[in-house]
């Protein structure tokens, strides 16, 4: 038996470290008893979804173990439409087109279906560099430079989704917010979505109703920021692939429509690598001094890295149009208006980071956080006053990608190749949408006869 559910709480990589040796015995047995028979290599790109190749099971646990598998290196050049992009920041993955090789992850095996197991993989080059601007490289970089000073993250990602039939119309005509009854039109659909959730085994803490047209979220608990953020993506594949089955489309958009916004909220904790909680202060509900400078770097950085958390064209009618989505920066105590909520009391208590869309690729978003909390805690900084506003998201794309690449604060945390990936992605989805042709462009043209 392969025992693969996530334990809760913190984890320091050296942890994650013994429990994907742990599992290598257990998937060799059951690869040579025949009961896994197939292997999904998932490698995390730039646009929130997962680059796959499928191995036999005995060759993955004879060769790709201990050798690894190539993965053509454009993955981390291309667009959404898997077309190479056009900039110089990621030239060195379209070069030749050669390989980079997958590095499994045992500790992130999860269940397909019968006799197929998923696993994660790291990505390095063929000299065995780590590739820097790979999504998953970025936040164990991060999560490496925590555990130095002595902070192992716990990180729990609510994403939402809206339930559309092929046509984009929702699934229900009203929002679901807290709902019972409302929710009977997805009832059906919810019961593969449960049923394909279940399979997964990845540990689902609550469900709801939201309050769009065909709204939803499914929250997995916290656990470790690289489980957090590999299972969130893992969480959508199996969602989309069970509303496929029945004729639905899964949305991740930030925004549905105008007014209307999808997140991806990331709720964020502190603890020392013996688990202890080092987020709270001498009041329950008080942020301790080391997580008030952590905060403080967040909240200071934030506008240079809406480019992280707003990545899409999309994600700027959510952060202009949509309740709830922040557009100015302050922190509040259980306040969903602002920026950053700090919820819980004691041992619970954590920020939640409301910044991001449901589109943002969440190693990165997360990775973010960790770049500008550290920052603020190397330097000290005081948090602000509860409530008080202390700058803005970028409004636009452009303004996004300006900030970003501007910004000495986001190179010194992430470092030049990080960045200029970013903004060379960002440049792309901005091209693009220049060059395309929209309904509201064909709308707009059509008052003017």
């Amino acid at each position: 038996m392969i025992e693969h559910r996530r334990p809760v709480g913190a984890r320091t990589l050296a942890d994650r470290a013994l429990a994907a040796s742990a599992l290598s015995g257990a998937l060799r047995a059951a690869v040579a008893s025949g009961s896994v028979r197939r292997i999904i290599c998932l490698v995390p790109d730039p646009h929130t979804r997962f680059a796959s190749v499928e191995v036999g099971a005995e060759f993955f646990v004879d060769t790709v173990l201990s050798s690894g598998y190539g993965l053509c290196a454009y993955v981390f050049g291309w667009n959404p439409e898997r077309q190479p992009v056009n900039a110089s920041a990621v030239d060195q993955f379209l070069g030749g087109y050669g390989d980079l090789r997958m590095r499994p992850d045992l500790a992130t095996l999860a269940p397909a279906g019968p006799g197929t197991w998923f696993v994660v993989c790291d990505v390095e080059w063929p000299d065995g560099r780590a590739v820097a601007e790979a999504p998953r490289t970025v936040l164990k970089d991060q999560l490496t430079a925590a555990e130095k000073v002595g902070l192992v993250p716990s990180v729990g990602v609510e994403h939402e989704v809206t339930f559309t039939g092929l046509d984009g119309k929702p699934l229900t005509g009203g929002g679901l917010d807290y709902a019972v009854g409302a929710v009977e039109p997805l009832s059906g659909l919810l019961d593969k979505v449960n049923t394909a959730l279940d399979a997964l085994g990845l540990g689902t803490e609550s469900a709801r109703g939201e309050c769009h047209p065909g709204q939803y979220e499914i929250v997995l608990r916290h656990r470790d920021a690289l489980a957090a953020c590999d299972d969130a993506m893992l969480h959508q594949l199996a969602i989309r692939r069970a509303a496929a089955g029945e004729g639905v489309r899964a949305g991740y958009l930030a925004a549905e429509a105008t007014g209307q916004g999808s997140s991806c909220h990331v709720h964020f904790s502190l603890a020392d690598p013996a688990g202890a909680p080092l987020v709270a202060g001498a009041r329950p509900g008080e942020p301790s001094t080391l997580f008030g400078h952590f905060l403080a770097g967040v909240l200071r950085a934030a506008p240079d890295l809406t480019a992280f958390w707003a990545p899409t064209w999309n994600s700027y009618v959510r952060l202009r149009s949509a309740p709830f989505s922040p557009r100015t920066l302050r922190w509040g105590t259980d306040d969903r208006t602002a920026a950053v909520r700090l919820v819980g009391h004691g041992p619970s208590l954590r920020m939640e980071a409301r910044f991001a869309g449901a589109d943002a690729q969440p190693h990165l978003v997360v990775a973010a956080l960790i770049a500008a909390g550290l920052s603020g805690v190397d330097e000290r900084l005081d948090l602000p006053a509860e409530g008080r506003v202390v700058g803005d998201l970028a409004r636009t794309p452009w303004e996004a990608q300006a900030r970003l690449n501007d910004s000495k604060l986001a190179r010194a945390i992430l470092g030049d190749a990080v960045v200029d990936h970013r903004v060379a992605m960002m440049g792309e989805e901005l091209t693009a949408g220049m060059e395309a042709v929209s309904d509201w462009q064909r709308t707009r043209g059509d008052l003017r006869s």
